[in-house]
């Protein structure tokens, strides 16, 4: 067992105790309604190492045969890979020199100083810059160790109009909403601090507008909504803060008039709590700059099976638009008296009609078998399977474009990079994956297991997807056998 075994043992109850102070439970069917069936299975093609066992897992006997320290993958090669530990999300910018560049934070929750390291950070705190001109040999140029960069949580972001990197101070629950601004356009692999203000009260999550010009901070626990003119990124002013709403992470219609936050719920004491889900909002106020904006709730949806809503990411498709949003982690199931791991509800991840925002609707599930309750007690004794904040559950998803895309990708934590053909959305099916777990004792997971967090970057021309992985580092994964010619 490393050291680092037990402060990350820390980090999962400080994050667990934060999680059920914001009164995250009883979403999943109790009532005895069937989950959402999982998604057809890959079918794999020349040069893949299957998984043994039902879709997402990854059983114990292979960390006992060796066959897990192989690593799964269908469809995909890697390409290029950093060692060390990976966080919450990996993003993708071209300067205006064309120079390609990668962004993700190093390590996960208050990474501060060791011995108070809570987070394994083998590969440096802060936010790692990578130069991505050769994707096969990616280097490190430098890392962004600024007070917010060493703790952004889930709130880093890039708006690719404008070339700006920005994040607020972050951690599990809500720290203090720093937000600092940075040039990215002029060179990539240097990013240059624009500012550093105290533009949101407090700091967790993020949304940005396309235009760039609006910078949204949700606190999450801390029940703040905050958003931020960024007109002049060198002087943030904030135009709006909003309290005892707890959004999780929020993203923007084209025109920025249209919000859509992850909806935890503001109830603090509740059990059953109203609204958790999505909640679209009309932020065309904001939009407008008009004096003291009004900011209207369109509507809220919820779904059965759901567990913490973490990020609803819109895309359009023949004349309709759409979400493709995800939960993360897993919920009490059982009227919340379970504590077994393996009786918690998987929300995993669902694709959403936001046609009309006032009538929203759910119109398929994106689900592994691995995530179906049976399925969870049969892996129970997996490593990496028995924690309610990691295991077999869902985390980040993305989509390589808003205008029709066919491919959409998620970090499921213990299950790895998984990649959807959602041509239909009605009909959404696995086309390939790639899982690189480490073996219990070792690195950074004492627990064993796959820790794939990260919400996913594309590389288009490159027919590839970056992610990173809180055991085993930065990825660079190449789509193969004709899935990549789903990203054209």
């Amino acid at each position: 067992m490393t050291a680092a075994g037990p402060l990350r043992r820390l980090a999962v109850s400080v994050a667990s105790v934060a999680l059920a102070g914001v009164g995250v439970a009883g979403l999943g069917p109790a009532d005895g309604r069937a989950f959402p069936n999982p998604v057809p299975t890959a079918d794999c093609g020349p040069g893949a190492r299957p998984e043994t066992d039902v879709q997402g897992r990854v059983p114990a006997e292979d960390f006992e045969s060796g066959r897990a320290a192989r690593g799964y993958r269908c469809n995909t090669r890697p390409v290029g890979h950093l060692d060390g530990t990976g966080g919450f999300k990996v993003l993708r910018y071209v300067d205006a020199r064309g120079r390609e560049c990668a962004y993700y934070d190093a390590s996960q929750i208050l990474p501060v100083a060791p011995p108070f390291q809570v987070t394994g950070a083998s590969s440096g705190q802060g936010v790692r810059v990578v130069d991505m001109s050769d994707p096969a040999e990616p280097v490190v140029t430098t890392s962004i160790t600024t007070p917010t960069m060493l703790s952004p949580h889930e709130s880093l972001l890039v708006n690719e109009r404008r070339g700006l990197l920005a994040a607020v101070m972050g951690n599990a629950y809500s720290s203090a909403g720093v937000l600092e601004v940075y040039d990215i356009d002029t060179d990539c692999r240097e990013p240059v601090l624009l500012s550093r203000t105290q533009s949101a009260t407090l700091g967790h999550e993020s949304g940005w507008t396309r235009d760039g010009l609006t910078f949204y901070a949700a606190s999450s626990g801390g029940q703040t909504f905050t958003a931020i003119d960024l007109t002049d990124p060198t002087a943030p002013v904030q135009l709006f803060e909003q309290y005892n709403v707890n959004y999780h992470g929020m993203r923007l219609s084209p025109d920025g008039r249209t919000l859509y936050a992850a909806h935890i719920g503001n109830d603090l004491t509740a059990v059953q709590l109203p609204g958790e889900g999505l909640r679209i909002l009309d932020v065309s106020e904001i939009q407008d700059r008009v004096e003291n904006p009004s900011v209207t709730v369109l509507s809220n949806l919820t779904w059965p099976e759901g567990s913490i809503p973490q990020v609803a990411e819109p895309f359009r498709r023949a004349g309709r638009d759409y979400l493709f949003q995800v939960d993360e982690f897993s919920t009490v199931g059982l009227n919340g008296t379970s504590v077994d791991p393996a009786d918690y509800t998987v929300g995993a991840a669902r694709i959403i009609d936001v046609t009309d925002p006032r009538r929203p609707r759910v119109v398929s599930s994106v689900r592994l078998q691995v995530h179906q309750p049976a399925e969870r007690r049969a892996a129970a004794g997996d490593p990496g399977a028995s924690s309610p904040v990691g295991g077999y559950t869902g985390h980040y998803c993305s989509v390589p474009t808003r205008r029709s895309p066919r491919l959409a990708a998620c970090s499921m934590i213990a299950s790895g990079l998984r990649v959807f053909d959602i041509s239909d959305v009605r009909r959404p099916r696995e086309v390939a994956y790639f899982n690189m777990p480490v073996a219990p004792g070792t690195e950074a997971a004492d627990s064993g297991g796959a820790s794939a967090y990260s919400q996913p970057a594309w590389d288009l021309e490159g027919r590839s997807i970056w992610y990173s992985d809180e055991t085993s580092g930065f990825w660079a994964v190449r789509l193969t056998n004709g899935v990549q010619r789903l990203l054209r």
